[in-house]
């Protein structure tokens, strides 16, 4: 590629502070977008990235200029908030895309609990609004769609686990919670999201990304534990009481996102072949292993 210039969306999302570091190696001068105030924790010490604000990029529009125009371009952000920009990226003479979108557009389209089922609605809604636009422009897109992302004691599954048990020193389970898994470390969805860049392969394709371990969610859960270095009290909970006690803690902040249907997947299959990746783009993700940079203090 001779435009040695990439922009990034999300640049200070868990998958975004991995990405970073992978395009700055590679010789990538990168403009990178974040809704977050940026702090001295997420700004690289290099001058290869130039950090914007989307905040300005929304005030300013459609007048909003970059220095010189931008071909590649990584979005990480929630994908249903990616048409507000297609103006402003159409306007940047757009060649290729690489996009996350999530497996929940189908583990989440059945639940039990309405919210998930309107995230993979708007999930869907987003990958059709791409494909729509990219088609429209004649520009590269692909989609990753990645499962459970765990690393750096930053996600929203693995550390929730995580800080329940060291608060508790027990952990709830419904049944035997024999549901599979496959955690994918962050690390490996930004590799994959540059190997899947870099490949001519992948164009106009939706992949499935997942961990290369199947394990169960209660192994799931006792390998927390063990990263964790906590003696673990697993119990099975009746279905009613798992119902109530979320009720119950439904009205507190801490807990105002549990849903009965996070309890229901326990005993789910949450399992995606990445096979297609692995052929393509050289996809090989790590197996399920937590390291103490991965557990929250």
């Amino acid at each position: 590629m001779v435009n040695q210039s990439v922009g990034v969306f999300g640049a200070t999302s868990l998958v975004g502070k991995r990405l970073l570091p992978l395009l700055i190696q590679n010789g990538w001068e990168v403009t990178a977008f974040s809704r977050q105030k940026i702090s001295s924790e997420f700004i690289p010490t290099t001058s290869r990235v130039k950090w914007r604000s989307l905040e300005s990029l929304r005030e300013t529009h459609p007048n909003f200029n970059l220095d010189q125009k931008i071909p590649y371009w990584f979005y990480l952000a929630p994908i249903w908030t990616l048409p507000a920009y297609f103006d402003f990226l159409s306007k940047q003479i757009v060649k290729k895309i690489i996009v996350l979108s999530s497996t929940s557009i189908f583990t989440k389209v059945t639940s039990s609990d309405i919210n998930e089922i309107k995230i993979a609605k708007k999930l869907g809604e987003g990958e059709a609004s791409l494909q729509n636009w990219a088609e429209k422009h004649e520009i590269n897109w692909t989609i990753l769609r990645p499962t459970l992302i765990y690393g750096y004691g930053q996600d929203r599954n693995i550390c929730e686990i995580a800080r329940f048990i060291q608060r508790f020193h027990f952990f709830p389970l419904l049944g035997n919670a024999n549901g599979l898994r496959q955690p994918i470390h962050a690390d490996d969805v930004a590799a994959a999201c540059y190997a899947a860049f870099l490949s001519q392969q992948v164009a106009n394709r939706v992949y499935n990304i997942s961990g290369s371990e199947l394990i169960t969610y209660r192994e799931m859960v006792e390998r927390i534990s063990h990263a964790l270095n906590k003696p673990l009290i697993l119990l099975k909970i009746p279905y009613w009481v798992f119902h109530l006690a979320i009720k119950l803690l439904k009205p507190f902040p801490r807990y105002s996102n549990w849903s009965i249907a996070m309890v229901e997947r326990m005993r789910r299959d949450l399992i995606f072949d990445h096979s297609e990746a692995s052929r393509d783009f050289g996809f090989a993700p790590r197996s399920f292993r937590l390291s103490k940079e991965d557990i929250p203090l």
